[in-house]
């Protein structure tokens, strides 16, 4: 009985954000969490601003980030897409894990690349399907992702956002 007093105490004394905020994870772990995150996803929705200033979805299936947390991911050339980062490189990269209920958001660049050297440096097995004459071929390209700010709430891993806003836990990368 005592201790269910003290108990209701301090939670009466606290207030709400410090009685339900988790320990801030350190950068190295936000970053560790979010490439797990995008690679147990698989697929992933990719967004772009369309002609007419409204956000436009559709799913890509990205390789894992390397180490400045770039994320490539193939195209065919003719797409809205396209066309869409060629007028407006804003764009956005939004990844759930069904399995832990987590997800990374990846705000940033969006860069087409079409030199044969790219291509085949992060070209993707799974893509053959899709792409069937594999690296070299010209139906199809890349659209590299540099990151602004990538965000993450991953309750399982111990990173969750703001109680009150829901804000997530989120991390800056330097813009050249």
């Amino acid at each position: 009985m005592r201790a269910r007093l003290v108990i209701t105490l301090l939670v009466a004394v606290l207030p709400p954000a410090a009685a339900a905020q988790a320990p801030k994870p350190s950068r190295a772990a936000v970053i560790a969490a979010a490439t797990d995150i995008i690679q147990k996803a698989h697929y992933c929705t990719f967004i772009t601003i369309g002609e007419d200033g409204q956000p436009q979805a559709r799913i890509v299936d990205p390789i894992a980030p390397d180490a400045s947390f770039t994320i490539w991911f193939a195209t065919n050339p003719l797409t809205r897409k396209v066309n869409q980062v060629r007028r407006n490189p804003k764009v956005t990269l939004l990844c759930f894990d069904a399995s832990t209920s987590s997800y990374v958001t990846v705000l940033g660049r969006g860069d087409l690349v079409t030199e044969a050297a790219e291509k085949r440096r992060h070209w993707k097995a799974d893509w053959a399907s899709i792409y069937p004459k594999g690296a070299a071929n010209d139906e199809f390209m890349l659209i590299r992702i540099t990151p602004a700010r990538v965000e993450v709430v991953s309750e399982s891993r111990g990173i969750i956002g703001d109680a009150k806003t829901w804000l997530p836990v989120a991390i800056d990368f330097p813009q050249k």
